[in-house]
């Protein structure tokens, strides 16, 4: 089940701001991916990943495109 990094933040009940703090990722960043205005590298994908307890995969979806 996909589910998107805004709604997994609000489920954690944390703010961007909180949730930079807590993955060493830019408010810039997150806000820009809420927006789907960037393509997280993998690295980046792995600690919203990591810090949520999900896959990679239930946060983003990859289309050929974009690699």
């Amino acid at each position: 089940m996909r589910v998107t990094l805004k709604e997994l933040r609000k489920e954690y009940n944390i703010t961007q701001t909180e949730l930079s703090i807590k993955t060493n990722i830019s408010r810039q960043t997150i806000n820009m991916l809420e927006n789907n205005s960037y393509i997280p590298s993998l690295k980046t994908a792995k600690k919203l990943a990591m810090f949520f307890n999900t896959s990679i995969e239930c946060i983003f979806i990859f289309e050929e495109e974009d690699l």
